[in-house]
């Protein structure tokens, strides 16, 4: 097998026959645990952008390879935008230092980290406006952009829910 299109396909893990995007950002939970070992906004954010500059040509290789426009079995591309889902919590955090991967996965916190988690499956489905749209764009362009969108509605979505719960926390 070819080494691009083996890492465009998550390891091998895109060649689930079931959900394979399901399991690619499965897979990107475990990218997103490694990043935080950095401790390191900085660190975490630079993971993301070098990332998300790697699924561009490795899916749009993946999709030469196989001859086809966004395979279901590229899951790179939802590895990768699965942090940049935490972007917004991470602010919030403040300062440069951040906590290690037990604070997102631990006790206290793993439900905000599963809700974050099916909000990315639901917009990586649905596709709303401009996710579906940005797929035309060419090579990895459109396999990668579509993801990092829908991380992008994610966290719009978390600073709405946390304007409205502060709202009426207050009353």
């Amino acid at each position: 097998m070819n080494w691009k299109l083996w890492i465009a396909q998550g390891f091998g893990i895109g060649r689930i026959p079931v959900a394979p995007g399901t399991f690619g950002s499965i897979l990107g939970l475990g990218f997103f645990a490694a990043l935080l070992c950095t401790h390191s906004l900085i660190g975490v954010i630079c993971g993301i952008l070098t990332g998300s500059a790697v699924s561009v040509w490795l899916c749009g290789e993946g999709e030469k390879i196989l001859g086809q426009t966004d395979p279901g079995s590229i899951v790179l591309d939802e590895i990768v935008a699965i942090p940049l889902c935490f972007l917004t919590w991470l602010l919030s955090l403040g300062g440069e230092k951040l906590p290690g991967p037990e604070y997102f996965f631990g006790q206290q916190r793993w439900m905000y980290t599963v809700a974050l988690f099916l909000l990315f499956r639901l917009f990586d489905v649905w596709k709303p406006w401009p996710v579906r749209q940005s797929q035309r764009l060419p090579n990895g362009w459109g396999v990668t952009c579509d993801d990092l969108l829908a991380a992008v509605y994610v966290n719009i979505t978390a600073v709405v829910v946390a304007a409205v719960a502060s709202h009426f926390g207050e009353h």
